[in-house]
């Protein structure tokens, strides 16, 4: 009876303590990451007579129910909240990934006076805590009178400084070759960008859609500051009233965080094949 061998990368055989040792490390990194939202997703289908303190704690729940989550709806306007935070975070995600490849091309792929002072002033800006320029945010989206819109949460984080070098470097990782012969043919700058540079950095505009997705999803200090109606209130402002109401009740508290989280799993799912493409990007295929 022969052994399954298990190679590393390049053919060796990986030996069997350091096999133990990989595998060990992957487990703990999974629970550390996903132990939470499953623990979560168990709390929220439990029943009004399940005890979740118990000691030792049960994982899965006895009587399986989907009541929390109605109850959720009929506590608080969830799907209204959802709604803002869709509004938010779909225009963060199409300013984010234009105003980023677009910013990111002219740094990595022009030429004209200022560049590296322009790319300095985007690493800076990446040093700045948010918490220390939200006032100004703030009196500015009062002066502009645009206070207590959905505008003004999406304003600050339309165009993130990180999401901008992320594609400077993807732009920077293509072949001049190609670019140049585009241009002896004829290609003007806006076809070079459309045609030959955008279609190669598919990944890094994957990662830059996630990212700016989960910033406007999961934010939750600017639109406390900027909103005061509640018709303007994302989810995450709005399940915040299930702590307050309800503050003995984590199974409620856990069905809103599961209702929160849920998208942000369909994005990565619906994206995750560019989103590992990342390897490798701006190579010259064929």
């Amino acid at each position: 009876m022969s052994l399954i061998k298990i190679t590393d990368t390049d053919g060796r055989r990986i030996p069997g303590r350091q096999l133990v040792l990989r595998y060990g490390l992957l487990i703990a990194v999974l629970a550390l990451t996903v132990g939470p939202f499953l623990w979560q997703l168990s709390t929220s289908l439990k029943g009004p007579h399940e005890d979740i303190f118990s000691s030792p704690p049960t994982f899965l729940p006895g009587e399986p129910t989907l009541d929390n989550y109605s109850r959720v709806s009929q506590t608080i306007p969830v799907w209204d909240y959802a709604l803002n935070s869709l509004k938010v975070a779909t225009a963060n995600v199409l300013t984010n990934c234009i105003g980023s490849a677009l910013a990111g091309y002219a740094l990595a792929r022009m030429r004209y006076r200022g560049r590296r002072a322009a790319t300095l002033v985007f690493i800076l800006a990446m040093l700045v805590p948010v918490e220390g320029i939200i006032i100004a945010q703030f009196t500015t989206m009062r002066d502009i009178g645009l206070n207590n819109t959905l505008i003004a949460v999406l304003l600050p984080g339309c165009i993130g400084a990180m999401n901008v070098l992320l594609m400077r470097n993807a732009f920077r990782n293509l072949p001049h070759e190609v670019e140049e012969a585009a241009f002896v043919d004829g290609a003007t700058a806006w076809q070079r960008f459309l045609r030959i540079a955008l279609p190669s950095v598919k990944g890094t505009l994957a990662v830059v859609a996630i990212f700016a997705f989960m910033g406007a999803w999961d934010d939750f200090l600017w639109p406390l500051i900027v909103l005061s109606d509640p018709e303007n209130f994302t989810l995450t402002i709005g399940l915040n009233y299930l702590h307050g109401t309800f503050a003995n009740d984590e199974r409620l508290v856990a069905a809103g965080t599961v209702i929160a989280v849920l998208p942000l799993i369909v994005l990565f799912a619906c994206l995750q094949r560019f989103f590992f493409r990342g390897v490798g990007e701006g190579a010259v295929k064929g």
